[in-house]
């Protein structure tokens, strides 16, 4: 029988328990984190032998939040829970980041990871419960990790940081920030942000790990009390001879880390590889060599590591000759497509991003249904990273969880500078095709995505520029780089990026490989990534200074009108008969809201205008001392019934047909006949009195 304990955590602003023992006796780990009425569950279980041949870590992390925790039943047909939503593979991501440099080197067993929501009280977030439930059940289980990680997400509202916020807080907050590390470090951040400083991040930053530092020793208090002993990783033995004859291979690794051109660089990395393999055949013979080859490509590939560190850190020299703070070359271009409504071409180095806008409705947006109540989203960004952008030949299995995490950082970048949906109630879509990618084309994203939006017309509040920055950390000693190619990115330690407007940052996310980086170095990356995104926007700015003045002629004209919402069903009709008649005639199509807010759509800007004026007649009053032209609908002995407006009748009583007098109404008007008439009256109920002398000239007098 497993032994039950709980440890508890008290935050400022919540208190967050550890327990396990009473869930998954049969996993390796596995441990329930609450916090208010908010329940995560997370489990992790081991192979008991490592993965032969492998040479990374094969962790698997699935996060489910189950509708039940919310009190939902699933949508669909099936009534289950189905593939995880773009916020459970967000989620995912988010544990997985922090963790992965957590476990030791050699450690090659395969591991898979469950986080489920058990229980959602619409308050307390569950993915940082997920985050922190995901290293606590590991912590006691056999499995090693060399810290406990533990997460928070800090938001600053009305000037003030918050710890773990409720939506609401968030909805109100200028900084969202998610942040995992360990008691010494941080490990992962990831950001959203209006616009604010570097020093404003730094502040949130701290406040962070300060409550991170606690949760990271509950989780240890936890182990302590039940936690496993942990399996023993060994390192496997060197092989001696296999390293000498990479060894003889230092002039052909300096060389090619010498070869500023990407495609070039590759193809040698290649020759060095087929190199290797017939020195070991020379030396060993065929048979021998089959047995060294993969051991040899690991210690060239760490030969390559270290060479490539030593030169950034003792010589100043990066692989394409580029001072550490220097940013490639950039060029660009808008309107390349010329049908779509907003295109541009963003190229920096060798890294190359297409970005398409598509305006559309609000009947556009994205419906997004999850434990939170329905919302939707008007803003959309999607990305994609083909094969042939690296020159790969691969199957294309649809957006993976790269593609998606990629996706949602540009996205964030570009959010806090869209206009109000009041001022522009239009859908954006934007979607980045990667078309060449030489490091960092998330940030490449948030560029052309901000080009080609005011290509199309959008009115962003200021252009946002993105950019990667790299870290090489050997003890104390440290270089920061700028604008990182890939493979200073493959074989460097953290992956730093930030976007921004020049007045301050609008988005941030951080991974490393090592155990953690200082706020020192944090500061030190976000003030050399303000030199690098400024002047990415001064370029950008010699491409386009501002967004059109003009939606694309292919692109549908929204405009809005406000009436009394009491009218709204003037505008439907019976079974909706008006809306069809409206639409029909004019060809456009229309929104109704509840609030009285009618957005009327076409690309046809006189069909929009004919449309607006039949609504104004269906939702227009009567106006006392207003002239219509209406149409005679009855007649009777006293007047006549006149439609003045759609649905609207006033009576015109015989005496105000003529200025003289009128036997009978039918010598002046009959049904059928259009009149021009005034309205004198608009009595207590509603009625509408109608005068047609009023319109005609007085008979001259009679001398």
């Amino acid at each position: 029988m497993q032994k039950f304990e709980i440890v508890a955590c008290e935050l400022d602003s919540n208190t967050i328990t550890f327990e396990t023992g009473a869930l998954a006796g049969q996993a390796s780990g596995a441990v329930v984190v609450r916090s208010g009425d908010s329940v995560v569950f997370a489990a992790i279980v081991a192979s008991k032998e490592a993965r032969e041949g492998c040479d990374f870590l094969p962790l698997t992390v699935d996060y489910t939040e189950k509708t039940y925790a919310a009190g939902k039943i699933p949508g669909g047909f099936f009534k289950r829970e189905g593939r995880p939503t773009t916020k459970e593979i967000l989620t995912c991501r988010l544990i997985d980041r922090p963790l992965r440099p957590m476990f030791p080197e050699h450690y090659h067993n395969d591991l898979q990871l469950a986080a489920y929501v058990l229980s959602y009280d619409k308050v307390n977030q569950v993915d940082i419960l997920a985050m922190n439930a995901a290293s606590c059940a590991i912590m006691v289980s056999e499995i090693p990790l060399l810290h406990a990680v533990a997460a928070v997400r800090v938001c600053k509202v009305d000037g003030k940081l918050v710890l773990n916020p409720s939506p609401e807080q968030i909805e109100k907050s200028n900084i969202e920030m998610i942040v995992a590390g360990t008691e010494d470090a941080i490990t992962m951040v990831e950001c959203g942000s209006s616009e604010v400083s570097e020093e404003e991040l730094i502040e949130a930053l701290g406040f962070a790990h300060d409550n991170v530092k606690k949760l990271a020793a509950a989780q240890k208090e936890l182990a302590a009390k039940v936690g496993k002993a942990k399996t023993v990783v060994t390192a496997p033995a060197p092989e001696v001879e296999a390293e000498e004859v990479v060894k003889t291979l230092m002039g052909d690794i300096k060389d090619a880390l010498c070869t500023p051109e990407k495609i070039a660089r590759v193809e040698k990395f290649r020759l060095l590889k087929q190199k290797l393999a017939e020195q070991l055949v020379a030396r060993f013979g065929e048979e021998v060599a089959k047995e060294k080859i993969e051991a040899a490509k690991v210690i060239l590939e760490s030969y390559i590591y270290t060479e490539m560190r030593r030169m950034i850190l003792e010589d100043g020299h990066r692989i394409d000759e580029r001072g550490l703070c220097d940013v490639r070359p950039i060029s660009g271009a808008v309107g390349f497509l010329p049908r779509t409504h907003g295109s541009a071409l963003f190229n920096r180095g060798q890294t190359q991003s297409l970005g398409i806008v598509t305006l559309g409705a609000s009947r556009d947006s994205q419906v997004i249904d999850g434990l939170d109540d329905e919302y939707k989203k008007r803003f959309i960004l999607h990305y994609n990273f083909p094969p042939f952008s690296v020159g790969e030949s691969k199957p294309n299995r649809g957006p993976g969880r790269r593609e998606i995490g990629h996706g949602a950082l540009a996205e964030r970048a570009l959010k806090h500078v869209m206009p109000d949906s009041s001022d522009f109630p239009y859908t954006v879509r934007m979607v980045s095709e990667i078309m060449s990618s030489n490091g960092s084309s998330s940030m490449a994203s948030v560029c052309s995505g901000s080009l080609a939006m005011m290509d199309a017309g959008v009115p962003i509040k200021a252009p946002v520029a993105g950019i990667a920055m790299g870290l090489i950390k050997e003890g104390e000693n440290f270089k920061v780089l700028s604008d990182i190619l890939g493979d200073e990115d493959h074989f460097g330690d953290m992956d730093f990026k930030v976007a921004g407007t020049e007045h301050g940052v609008t988005a941030l996310q951080m991974d490393i490989k090592i155990i953690g980086v200082t706020l020192e170095i944090m500061r030190h990356a976000l003030k050399q990534a303000k030199e690098a995104r400024l002047h990415i926007l001064g370029k950008m700015n010699e491409i386009i200074q501002t967004h059109r003045p003009e939606l694309s002629d292919y692109a549908p004209r929204i405009v809005t009108i406000e009436i009394d919402p009491e009218k709204i069903r003037n505008v439907i009709g019976p079974g909706g008969k008006m809306i069809r008649k409206i639409t029909e005639e004019t060809g456009v199509e229309i929104e109704a809201n509840d609030d009285g807010r009618i957005l009327v759509i076409s690309p046809d800007a006189a069909a929009n205008e004919k449309a607006i004026f039949m609504i104004r007649q269906v939702t227009e009053e009567a106006e006392v001392g207003k002239i219509y032209v209406g149409k005679v609908k009855r007649v009777m002995n006293f007047g006549a019934f006149v439609e003045i407006l759609p649905g609207i009748e006033g009576m015109v009583h015989i005496s105000q047909l003529e200025h003289s007098r009128v036997n009978k109404v039918e010598d002046v008007v009959n049904i059928g006949d259009e009149v021009k008439v005034k309205v004198i009256e608009v009595d207590s109920q509603g009625r509408v009195n109608l005068s047609r002398k009023a319109c005609l000239e007085e008979p001259a007098a009679n001398n």
